[in-house]
Parts: structure tokens; C-alpha cells; sequence
């Protein structure tokens, strides 16, 4: 079965953005990607232009294989998930079209919100009580929270990126003293070598 992936970056669903759509060739399947840290709330709301004899279901999992969502035969829902883990996510969505069936291709549209975008606050203000301006301020709470996480994640990956660099650098530089410690040895065997052949040939005194 042919498999795309379409590699969407966390930036853009952070600030949001517009729902996606593609078709869907018969007896494939198409899969988004994304990188997310642990404690991320992730939405998704999808449909599927419903074709006779055709069926498309979905699935989402991370990178050891887990499932955290899946429905068959789909038409148009939501699904929501909660990441534990700093790990890659994927959802695929795949076509399945009987052998005897004529497959044409189906249109899918998929609008994924992660972190703040993807949290009901109208519906946290009603259950909590508060006030519009009390509402906004928990928003701007959050975001700022979120602000802070990836900084301090990009921070992070900056430090290990430098460590990297650093100790690559090093076995380089370790690598290359050694190597010439190899060359230079070797040159002084070769030339005492050549210089006992030739006194054994009484070529020099």
C-alpha cells in the first residue's frame, strides 16, 4: 500500500491554522507527522466525501506503535488525545476498496488544533464560572505557558545540539592526532626497515 506523508510543522499548527484537505487514491493511505512534547492537549475534527463501496478509516499512534485513536468506516468526527511522552505522532488516514470494486478518490479534510488552540475555553468559562475578561486573562495565562515551554524546549535542543557539536569535534580532533601518530610510525618502521635491508645487502655501511 502507498503511503505519503505530508510533514507539518508544530509552529504552524501552533498558531493555527486553516483546515487541510487532500484526495484519497483507492488503497492507499496518507499519514500527517508531527514532534510534540509531553502534556500536549491535540484536537482533531475531520470528514470524508462518502463514496459508495468505499470505506476510509483512520488511526492515530505514536512512534513505538501505541494507538491513541482509531474508527473505521468514517464520515466526519472529532478526536482528541493528550501526548505523555516527547515523541512523534502520526495520523493516517486509509483507503479500502474491494478487489472487485472500481475505486475513485475521495476528498478528506482535516483541521488539527494543538496545545491552547485545541482547548474549549468557552466551555471552561461555564463550568468555572467566569467572567469574559476572566476567561481572556486564563487564555493569555496559558499561552504565556506555553511560551515558556517551548522556549525552554528549544533551549533545551540548542544545549544538546552544542554537546553534540562539541564532542564531535573532539573525537575529530582525537582522531586526527591519532592518525598522524599512525602515519608518523609508520614512517619510522619504514625507514628503519629499508635501512637493515640495506646493510643486509651491503648497499650502505
Amino acid at each position: 500500500m502507498e503511503v505519503q506523508y505530508l510533514i507539518l510543522f508544530l509552529s504552524i499548527f501552533w498558531h493555527g491554522c486553516d483546515a487541510i484537505m487532500w484526495s484519497l487514491a483507492p488503497n492507499t493511505q496518507k499519514c500527517l507527522k508531527e514532534e510534540l512534547h509531553a502534556n500536549v492537549l491535540v484536537a482533531g475534527e475531520y470528514e470524508v466525501v462518502e463514496v459508495k463501496g468505499q470505506r476510509i478509516d483512520y488511526i492515530v499512534r505514536d512512534s513505538k506503535g501505541h494507538i491513541l485513536a482509531q474508527k473505521d468506516s468514517i464520515t466526519k468526527g472529532k478526536f482528541t488525545f493528550v501526548t505523555e511522552t516527547y515523541d512523534t505522532f502520526e495520523v493516517c488516514f486509509i483507503s479500502k476498496v474491494p478487489p472487485e470494486h472500481r475505486g475513485i478518490a475521495q476528498d478528506v479534510t482535516l483541521d488539527i488544533k494543538v496545545g491552547i488552540e485545541a482547548k474549549n475555553y468557552e466551555g471552561i468559562g461555564e463550568a468555572a464560572k467566569l467572567k469574559p475578561m476572566e476567561l481572556e486573562l486564563k487564555r493569555l495565562e496559558d499561552l504565556s505557558e506555553a511560551i515558556v515551554q517551548d522556549f525552554t524546549l528549544m533551549r533545551k535542543r540548542e544545549e544538546e545540539m552544542r554537546d553534540t557539536n562539541e564532542s564531535t569535534n573532539n573525537r575529530v580532533l582525537y582522531f586526527s592526532v591519532f592518525s598522524m601518530v599512525c602515519l608518523l610510525g609508520l614512517a619510522t618502521w619504514q625507514v628503519l626497515y629499508l635501512r637493515r635491508y640495506f646493510k643486509a645487502k651491503k648497499l650502505i655501511e
